[in-house]
């Protein structure tokens, strides 16, 4: 395998939606402004991706570095219902730690060096904004915070993914901020966390025997667990409500509530989950794209894929449909 295919695979780009789509939404949302930049805009969403990446393989390297990844094979093997073990790619050989490492440092490097640009161009407010960002990817499970593992995982993945994420980029893109990006940063961000917390409900039991303190362990309840899942979707729209109510948003942000049936599947099969998690489901097209569905199927993992892609979707069609709104009403901007 090329080293390069070798290393973008092991950086799970699957999961770069959750980074992808809010960079782009904070820049379809800029674009309205008078000191608006293609060129920032794209350094900035650039640089966010490759951040992505870094942080997917920091934590590989972090948690291979604390505990022992093949424990989760080992459940597997007891009979206990697992997501496939992390950090293959190290537990098989193919490659070392110290190699990881390297790549990590090669993809925050670069990174950074966008990042810098950006300095350069729109000032320290955007330093201020990626040093936090940075401090918090890191501290996810770096020594000495080690955030994910004091089930404190997910409000960090929240921050960092919506409000930090969506300001920084859209401050790139013009050198300003907005009351309008903040609310909606705000919802977005609850998404991602439904993504990143819904996984760790369906790895509830293994982690707690991993001994990893996920916000679901921490919790240590499933009738906590669905609830506290059941407030993160609502507030979603509420936030987005409570904007248009206020006078901050346009009515239009009300078409998100297009993506409400999504929502509800979610928490239904997060529920469904909790009291039978051998049952299984089939995607069905309104769930949205579903990848190599019948190789999911094969490879034994449908029952953590659907609930996880559909998670995604969710995050992807909220986006766009903002997207399809602001750049809409831009248009009429310019014509009227």
């Amino acid at each position: 395998m090329n080293i390069l295919s070798f290393w973008w695979k092991n950086a799970r780009p699957v999961a770069l939606p959750q980074s992808l789509m809010p960079a782009v939404l904070a820049v379809c949302l800029a674009s309205g402004m008078p000191e608006f930049s293609v060129y920032m805009s794209v350094l900035a969403v650039v640089g966010v991706a490759l951040a992505h990446l870094c942080s997917n393989l920091l934590d590989d390297y972090f948690d291979y570095k604390a505990t022992d990844p093949a424990l989760r094979d080992d459940l597997q093997r007891k009979g206990m219902r697992a997501r496939i073990s992390k950090c293959t790619y190290l537990t098989s050989g193919e490659t070392a730690v110290k190699k990881l490492f390297a790549v990590c440092c090669i993809f925050g490097m670069a990174a950074m060096a966008f990042g810098v640009v950006i300095f350069l161009q729109r000032g320290v407010v955007v330093l201020y904004i990626a040093a936090i960002t940075a401090l918090l990817g890191f501290s996810y499970s770096g020594a000495p915070l080690k955030l994910s593992y004091r089930g404190l995982g997910e409000v960090v993945i929240g921050l960092v993914f919506g409000p930090l994420l969506m300001c920084g980029v859209y401050y790139a893109a013009c050198g300003t901020l907005e009351w309008s990006v903040l609310l909606v940063s705000v919802s977005v961000g609850l998404l991602v966390v439904n993504i990143v917390y819904s996984h760790s409900i369906m790895d509830y039991e293994p982690d707690k025997s991993c001994g990893k303190m996920t916000f679901a362990v921490l919790l240590n309840s499933k009738k906590r667990m669905l609830i506290t899942l059941f407030i993160i979707l609502f507030a979603v729209f509420s936030v987005i409500v409570a904007g248009v109510v206020l006078g901050y948003l346009s009515k239009l942000y009300l078409l998100v509530l297009l993506t409400l049936h999504l929502a509800v599947a979610q928490f239904y099969l997060m529920q469904q989950f909790v009291k039978n998690p051998q049952k299984t489901f089939k995607s069905r097209f309104w769930m949205g794209p579903m990848g190599n569905w019948e190789g999911i199927e094969r490879a034994g993992i449908d029952w953590f894929m659907i609930r996880w892609l559909l998670a995604r979707n969710l995050l992807s069609f909220f986006c766009l449909i903002i997207i399809v709104v602001t750049l809409v009403s831009n248009f009429k901007c310019l014509i009227f």
